[in-house]
């Protein structure tokens, strides 16, 4: 089996702690805040030969450094922390380590923004008026609005309309995660929808991103993963 590292302790981590040994992994570390005080060890991560990091945006920037530092590939999770991302993308390059980074492990979501792109390359092409909106929804513990996957939507679908689109996010409840790209003409709506049933979708994704990880050496998305597997 595998030798993994879970970094984080919420939700995710022990999502991914309770399914890794389904996806051939051995846990050989869980790291939360009390492990993580003073940084991330090499004896910490307990001959890991990878990590996955579900932790907090203030967090993210100095786990995945340590990683990258430590030899050990990482598979972050973690949103919200976009200006950052980019001199930890440049460290982990010079130190020939290994980073995966997503906003959303849900496979099908990574394909939906793929959707969601050509919807609306079409769309502007389109004569019938079509106004554009994004609407997110999650669970209230989740910290950042717009969500990670909802910034990235907006973003793919931006380039192809050419224009701003707005986002509107909701908080309620246990919603793991629901996105809703919304295509408004006056007498038509087209809706196109990705919604998480459970969460262990998410950590399913990084499980599956962390195998196919091992062994690499530079930053990655899952962009990289489905291109391989795809060929």
């Amino acid at each position: 089996m595998n030798r993994l590292a879970v970094i984080g302790t919420g939700r995710m981590g022990l999502l991914v702690s309770a399914l890794a040994p389904e996806m051939g992994f051995d846990v050989v570390a869980t790291l939360g805040r009390a492990q993580t005080r003073d940084g991330v060890t090499r004896a910490a991560l307990a001959g890991a030969e990878v990590a996955i990091e579900f932790t907090i945006a203030g967090a993210a920037f100095g786990m995945v450094r340590a990683c990258a530092a430590l030899g050990v590939p990482v598979v972050s999770g973690t949103t919200g922390w976009d200006a950052e991302r980019v001199q930890v993308e440049s460290f982990v390059r010079s130190t020939t380590g290994a980073l995966l980074w997503a906003p959303n492990f849900a496979l099908g979501a990574h394909l939906f923004a793929k959707v969601v792109a050509d919807a609306a390359r079409r769309f502007s092409r389109a004569d019938g008026g079509f106004d554009s909106h994004l609407v997110e929804t999650h669970h209230t513990e989740k910290r950042d609005a717009p969500s990670g996957t909802a910034r990235a939507l907006a973003q793919v679908a931006e380039q192809a309309l050419g224009r701003a689109v707005p986002v509107t996010s909701v908080r309620v409840g246990q919603v793991p995660g629901t996105h809703e790209m919304i295509f408004d003409a006056p007498f038509e709506q087209v809706r196109l929808v990705h919604e998480a049933r459970d969460r262990r979708v998410f950590a399913a994704g990084a499980l599956t991103a962390a195998r196919w990880l091992m062994g690499r050496r530079g930053v990655f998305t899952l962009d990289d993963y489905f291109g391989e597997v795809g060929r």
